[in-house]
């Protein structure tokens, strides 16, 4: 089967085609046929200085995936062949709260990722996906969309009328944006195009601000909300964009810290003022991967995916997601 492997430290030029033997599954484990995988910001980073990551070379990448079982090992009773699955993230974190366990069990860094014809994983590290979903959907689900379910569930508890303030168009913010719109939440979101910025009101977003146009953004969020600020700031940017997402969520409000697409250095003082809840997020569990197929499956919600590429154009794919032009998700086709 074939399979990309980052085979060189060279940025996305070490990306290599390569021929490797499919690994029959032991017990536990599942081996699957892939049919999607999408990149997500983490995956560029990874190709982009795997050395920095003290990744081993060669590595498979891509945390993502989505495909049918075609083996199960001994002792699996959960998936059979033709289930349709997608791969969690962490391959070893069930439920409760991350541990160094989990962290050492990513696809795609840790372990070997999802962008091959082929995968063999754990049973535990798989969840079943919506029925209405294609593989190239599924594929999108497994860090950027439970990312944003659990800043918004499991983090910022959103209900029914709060305010939260997304950054951004990119995977993260438009899962995010969908599922607030589930929950009845009202969405302030940015973004320098107001192509995008359209975009994003006919997903349901309630109010947009052009940061490029108005550079001192957290002005415009506070006064979006007669100077209160947002309840649930899904901050993606880093410590590049942390100090106006503080100042654009009300006092004992909640900022779930994802991105790390800016640098800078980060000051307490205002987080400490505000008695705002600084929470880190990297992806979630597998229960709250199942939770989040259920919303999904129930309200029927569709991903946002901005373009796909063939197996072949896998360097493509990174390239776009390095122009950062994208809306929503860049998915592989397997």
């Amino acid at each position: 089967m074939r399979a990309w492997q980052i085979q060189t430290p060279t940025g996305i030029d070490g990306l290599k085609m390569a021929e490797l033997r499919p690994i029959e599954p032991g017990p536990g484990e599942v081996r699957v046929r892939n049919r999607a995988s999408s990149i997500n910001y983490r995956d560029l980073s990874v190709v982009s200085d795997p050395a920095a990551r003290g990744i081993a070379l060669p590595r498979i990448p891509n945390s993502d995936g989505a495909g049918e079982v075609l083996a199960a090992g001994a002792g699996v009773t959960e998936f059979a062949p033709g289930d349709r699955v997608a791969g969690c993230f962490f391959q070893d974190w069930g439920d409760g709260a991350c541990t160094p366990e989990a962290m050492a069990s990513a696809l795609g860094g840790a372990l070997d990722g999802m962008l091959a014809e082929e995968v063999t994983v754990s049973a535990g590290g798989l969840v079943k996906i919506p029925g209405h979903l294609s593989y190239a959907e599924a594929a999108t689900l497994p860090c950027a969309a439970l990312t944003a379910w659990r800043a918004l569930v499991d983090v910022g508890r959103v209900k029914a009328g709060d305010r939260v303030l997304l950054l951004g168009t990119g995977g993260v913010s438009i899962f995010a944006l969908q599922f607030a719109g589930l929950m009845g939440a009202r969405v302030i979101i940015t973004s320098s195009s107001d192509e995008k910025l359209a975009r994003a009101k006919s997903l349901g977003a309630w109010q947009t601000v052009n940061y490029r146009r108005s550079p001192d953004w957290e002005e415009a969020v506070l006064e979006l909300t007669e100077g209160r600020g947002v309840d649930l700031t899904v901050e993606v940017g880093g410590a590049g964009t942390l100090e106006k997402s503080i100042a654009a969520t009300r006092i004992a409000g909640t900022i779930g810290l994802i991105g790390v697409l800016s640098g800078g250095t980060i000051n307490p003082r205002p987080i400490m003022a505000k008695s705002i809840t600084l929470q880190g997020i990297y992806v979630g569990s597998r229960r709250l991967f199942q939770d989040m197929n259920r919303a999904i499956a129930a309200s029927e919600l569709r991903p946002v995916i901005d373009r796909t590429f063939a197996f072949e154009e896998a360097p493509e794919a990174y390239r776009a997601m390095q122009a950062a032009g994208h809306f929503g998700k860049l998915v592989i086709e397997v």
